[in-house]
């Protein structure tokens, strides 16, 4: 019996149900609400769009903003208008785009390989710790994996079947994709696609007219974003953006926001470290990380010499835009979530082609180390940080995986199937304790969120809400029912009307008092950068030492 009939009898009901229970896991950072700055800019700018009906021009805080493109602010913006500002709206979109990425890593592995490296594909894709969070601190990056991911696999199929309405497909795809982050978005699609036709010396497709209908249907699909740039930006040339003037809008697009990070030498600036996705890695695609490195060795070490009877498309794909984030001057975590459908791939098909008992017993014990580390984790973040809050179903629904993780390990039998279960359930472990008790304790630390949140359910809408033009004001922007006024503390004025709502730091709280006016405390919160964790924040004997406090008062 030949592989591909085994591939065909095999029940895969398992596979089936884990994937179920990953999307599940992931579906449980619905329940949080938005958090990181970030996050709350880009929500903020979607509900700027709704409120003012300008699908065209991107405003933050009043100003014009000129960073990402449209297209992720567009679909948020839907969202909005369909379900109201709400974290709910915000988070589900590029959620759906990242259960599309692993539909569409599904396909393509199982096309590439067989359908066991398919399922494994998605649900190591869904098990990788930074999508997990990402689900959670929602930017771009969600929608740029499912985007890019597509992209690759409908390419793949009109080359293979010389298919139009899968070019078509791609090309949209594609388009969308640098409407989501610029046209660097285009290296790991072009990369995974041209990577496989050169390696494999397949000149005849790759000098081929159906990649120049491409380049031309890309061009036109991405007019609405040109449009939008001109109409804000290029025709108006008094406007002043990162403290010039005559700045085009478009010709940020297409190099300062890419090429300009690259060297280094745009208006947003940042510093490169080599090796920094190099180590990124290690947590980022978590439980799976250890794997993907020896898959990668194992995979140069075992095709080089024969490049024809393999696929170039992951590798090609994933180490060419690894090595371009790795050069570049401007770096950050979320970055490498692109990549991860290619990691998957690439580390599924690994572990299904295991066959030696020596080689699955040596894996699974370095499994085993990491799950116990993971755990250990925490178990001491448990500890020391001491989350407040708690959904009703956590602490059974993690007894239950506990048990099951451990009779999986313990069965004597070593295959290829429980290195992967006992992996899947750790992650299962992991993240259900960090989306249903701590990152909903944790965003209590946002002021803004609770401010905002307090604002709206207690005091009408009568009284016009101001801040300082020096606070982080986003999360307070989006979760207020009104709009946020940015005042100047240094030039106050005295004939706003009274009584008015004031969210400040205890500065700003004294710079009023010291110009004569009334307040009266109404809230209190702690204030910190999520995002930024330290020791000293997560441990709650020294956590009040790291904090900040705002203050919600009325001025009379």
């Amino acid at each position: 019996m030949n592989l591909q009939q085994n591939q065909t009898d095999i029940n895969y009901t398992t596979e089936k149900w884990l994937i179920l229970f990953a999307v599940l896991v992931n579906v449980t950072g619905l329940l949080s609400p938005i958090w990181g700055v970030d996050a709350n800019l880009y929500a903020s700018i979607s509900k700027t769009m709704v409120i003012e009906n300008n699908y065209v021009e991107l405003f933050s805080n009043g100003k014009d903003w000129l960073d990402k493109p449209h297209f992720t602010f567009w679909i948020v913006a839907l969202f909005f208008k369909l379900f109201g500002f709400t974290a709910l709206a915000y988070k589900l979109p590029a959620m759906i785009f990242v259960f599309a990425g692993a539909f569409y890593t599904y396909l393509l592995a199982k096309i590439l390989y067989n359908q066991q490296v398919g399922y494994w594909a998605a649900l190591i894709l869904l098990t990788a710790q930074h999508i997990v969070v990402s689900n959670n601190d929602v930017r771009a990056e969600p929608y740029l994996l499912g985007l890019v991911i597509g992209s690759v696999y409908h390419f793949y199929i009109a080359y293979k079947r010389n298919d139009y309405l899968h070019l078509l497909t791609a090309c949209l795809f594609t388009a969308f994709a640098i409407m989501t982050k610029g046209i660097f978005a285009i290296i790991p699609i072009c990369g995974a696609t041209a990577g496989e036709l050169i390696i494999k010396k397949q000149w005849k497709h790759i000098f081929n007219w159906r990649w120049v209908l491409s380049l031309f249907l890309v061009s036109i699909f991405i007019l609405p974003e040109i449009y939008c740039l001109y109409i804000q930006f290029d025709s108006h040339p008094e406007k002043i953006v990162f403290n010039s003037t005559n700045v085009s809008g478009i010709k940020f697009f297409f190099w300062d926001s890419q090429f300009g990070r690259f060297f280094n030498t745009g208006p947003i600036k940042g510093r490169g470290d080599i090796t920094f996705f190099l180590h990124t890695i290690l947590w980022a695609f978590l439980p799976w990380a250890i794997l993907w490195y020896i898959a990668v060795y194992n995979y140069f070490k075992k095709n080089w010499h024969n490049v024809q009877k393999t696929e170039w498309i992951c590798m090609s794909g994933s180490l060419l835009m690894l090595f371009v984030f790795s050069v570049s001057k401007f770096q950050l975590p979320h970055y490498i979530n692109i990549l991860l459908p290619f990691f998957s791939i690439i580390t599924s098909q690994y572990i299904s082609n295991l066959s030696q008992q020596k080689s699955i017993i040596s894996l699974q014990i370095v499994q085993n180390t990491i799950i116990f580390i993971s755990l250990l984790i925490i178990f001491l973040l448990n500890y020391f940080f001491k989350p407040q809050h708690f959904y009703k179903s956590y602490f059974f629904i993690e007894i239950i995986l506990i048990i099951a993780l451990i009779l999986i390990i313990k069965q004597k039998k070593y295959t290829s199937k429980k290195l992967l279960v006992s992996s899947v359930l750790a992650s299962f472990v992991i993240n259900i304790y960090l989306n249903m008790a701590f990152y909903p304790s944790l965003v209590k630390y946002e002021s803004g969120t609770q401010i905002g949140k307090y604002i709206s359910s207690n005091y009408p809408e009568i009284n016009p809400v101001y801040t300082s033009i020096n606070n982080n004001s986003d999360a307070l922007m989006f979760n207020l029912n009104r709009n946020l006024i940015l005042i100047n503390l240094k030039k106050i004025d005295s004939n706003l009307k009274k009584p008015y709502l004031f969210v400040g730091s205890l500065s700003d709280i004294d710079t009023l008092k010291n110009n004569g006016l009334k307040i009266k405390e109404l809230m209190k919160t702690s204030d910190f950068h999520i995002t930024l964790l330290n020791a000293g924040f997560i441990n709650y004997k020294t956590r009040n030492n790291n904090l900040d406090f705002k203050f919600l008062v009325v001025v009379r």
